[in-house]
């Protein structure tokens, strides 16, 4: 088998300019939004935790050790808070972290893709990472899993410059194994191990010497750092990561093929046509290959979650990168054409919905956005209105660009960025209202009495301590602690039964959940 990797035949060039004007307002609209449920909340608490503590080596959750991620992506986030949110607020500043690994993976993604591929398959690579669903959310929320994709992709942008012969790839390799597992940890190693037999692969011993020379200190330098700190967090820290990728593995179930779906669209079906196009010189593809099929085995026998399917991303860019400009014309004006209708569809959508809120037309529309988040009032800006006036503007003259092989990868991502950033200035406010955690625990805040230093929580997920602390400073403990408190905070369904002994004081919600609430109880004299 041919692993050398020689370059496609070169298409009209890709403005670089576009596509680094597409990629600045990709990754930098959408961070302003409160800290939501769930992934975004945890680590924004977690950094929130690092950065009104002395301890950088463990990562928690309003005090309590959190052995489910590693602290890299963390440590930045922290940082950026401290030097910015005072301007932008922390938790806007602090997701700048993921705006800047986001930079680093497009980047290396690019050098990576043209290391393997040549012509313009690195800007198209970047155009295709833009217009892939999977990668939206991730990249617009305080997600440590992008710091592992940026390492993951530094590493086979190292592979792909060894294949040719260039030193400077040990480099890259090593800093990208390196820094992908304190980034992301095992699932950060899972994104990068398939470039291991690059320098194998070119009997190049000294660059495969160097590479682990930068990596293992890297890769080792937290975890020697916590056996010695904190040796009972870093026993239950891996334990979490060795049964994450061997115990509970199962068969798949179809929800792994739904999500796999829509996760990975539209790059799934690029990549199925670069497999046929290079069916004659598997070479070209046999890393990214291995790539997938690495990431496939570790998501499909686990747990159906979106964040997984991560890892198999990197590759299936890469191998779709390889044939996107290649597709025959009749299947790239379908695939232009569509992209066309799907985003032109949605964005006509999202203004009908500003013009709802803002105008009360269509009444229709406007009583189902007064309905989910109720009491919204929307404000909007004549900056705000411009900037999506523009952005929608420029997206409807798109529809007169000439014929080039990277259209339709630059429709998609095109059209990907202007309904992120219609969201980001239109809807955001309304989403934030629907989902911030910030009025219920201020209201917590004000119904409790000064001076209270015990509250017992039962119900209460990482997520609604970690937005309870960053906004109010409140830690609870668990009810099992045994500290018989004279307060309790408890998180559970519409009308539950109060527990005999206790007396409710407040209660709260979301103003879009119609299911949870939140309720404080005192103990009864």
């Amino acid at each position: 088998m041919n692993f050398a990797l020689s370059a496609q035949p070169l298409s009209p060039r890709l403005p670089l300019a576009v596509v680094v004007a597409l990629a600045a307002i990709y990754l930098l609209t959408g961070l302003q939004h409160d800290p939501w449920k769930h992934e975004d909340a945890i680590h924004l608490g977690i950094a929130w935790g690092f950065l009104n503590s002395s301890d950088w080596l463990v990562p928690a959750i309003a005090g309590t050790p959190w052995p489910h991620t590693a602290p890299l992506y963390h440590w930045l986030a922290a940082l950026l808070g401290k030097l910015f949110g005072g301007l932008l607020g922390f938790h806007v500043a602090a997701r700048l972290a993921t705006a800047l690994f986001g930079a680093l993976f497009l980047v290396a993604l690019a050098g990576a893709a043209r290391s393997f591929f040549g012509g313009n398959a690195g800007r198209i690579a970047v155009l295709l990472a833009l217009g892939t669903l999977g990668l939206l959310l991730p990249l617009h929320e305080a997600q440590p899993g992008i710091a592992g994709l940026a390492f993951a992709a530094l590493a086979w942008w190292g592979a792909g410059l060894i294949l040719q012969g260039r030193r400077g790839g040990a480099v890259l390799l090593g800093l990208g194994l390196g820094l992908a597992f304190p980034a992301h940890g095992l699932a950060g190693l899972v994104m990068a191990l398939a470039v291991l037999p690059a320098p194998i692969l070119r009997r190049d011993w000294i660059g495969l010497a160097l590479a682990l020379l930068i990596a293992v200190p890297l890769a080792g330098a937290w975890p020697w750092a916590l056996q010695h700190a904190a040796p009972e967090f870093w026993a239950q820290w891996w334990r979490n990561e060795l049964a994450e990728a061997t115990a509970g593995r199962h068969w798949p179930q179809g929800q792994h093929l739904e999500q796999l779906g829509w996760v990975s669209w539209p790059i799934w079906p690029l990549a199925l046509w670069s497999l046929w196009l290079h069916r004659a010189d598997a070479g070209r593809l046999a890393l990214p290959l291995l790539g997938v099929l690495l990431a496939l085995s570790w998501y499909l026998s686990g747990p159906p979650r979106t964040l997984a399917l991560l890892p198999l991303l990197l590759p299936l860019l890469l191998v779709a990168a390889s044939g996107a400009d290649r597709l025959r014309r009749g299947a790239a004006n379908a695939f232009d054409w569509f992209g066309w209708m799907t985003f032109t569809f949605f964005a006509v959508l999202i203004w009908l919905g500003a013009s709802a809120q803002a105008l009360g037309w269509p009444a229709k529309l406007a009583r189902n956005f007064e309905r989910l988040a109720p009491g919204h009032v929307v404000h909007y800006s004549y900056f705000v209105l411009a900037f999506a006036a523009l952005l929608t503007t420029l997206w409807l003259l798109s529809w007169g660009l000439r014929r080039a092989s990277w259209r339709p990868s630059l429709r998609w991502a095109g059209g990907l960025t202007l309904m992120w950033a219609l969201i980001a200035s239109l809807w955001m406010a309304w989403i934030d209202h629907y989902k911030s955690y910030r009025p219920v625990v201020q209201s917590l805040q004000a119904a409790l009495p000064a001076g209270i230093d015990c509250i017992e929580q039962l119900g209460l997920g990482a997520a609604q301590r970690a937005v309870l602390d960053y906004y109010t400073g409140i830690r609870t403990v668990p009810a099992s602690a045994g500290r018989q408190c004279a307060w309790r905070l408890v998180v559970a369904q519409r009308d539950r039964l109060l527990t005999p002994g206790w007396q409710e004081v407040w209660q709260g919600h979301r103003a879009g959940d119609r299911k949870e609430r939140w309720y404080l109880d005192r103990r009864a004299d």
